[in-house]
């Protein structure tokens, strides 16, 4: 998934279609790209970053939805360290 392209149709308030007309291709197509089914040429990177305006590295980051967090286990904090005040 491509999260940062979404975000950029998304503040700028238009529709994935108006996007896929202005650049010439299929709405299903840049719904493919845009959710990671499909992925660009560099063409159509350049060409899809050059109509927002924006870094192509950057509008083309992929999110892979596996780096995740648990906030409980960074806040645990054992006894030794409360003791001995390391934490």
């Amino acid at each position: 998934m491509y999260p940062n392209l979404k975000l950029e149709i998304f503040k700028r308030g238009i529709h994935q279609n108006h996007v896929a007309r202005e650049l010439g291709i299929k709405e299903a197509n840049l719904s493919k790209i845009i959710h990671g089914y499909r992925e660009p040429s560099e063409t159509m990177k350049k060409l899809i970053s050059k109509y927002f305006g924006v870094d192509e590295v950057w509008l083309f980051e992929k999110y892979s939805g596996s780096a995740t967090v648990d906030p409980a286990a960074e806040a645990t904090v054992s006894l030794e360290q409360l003791k001995d005040g390391s934490s």
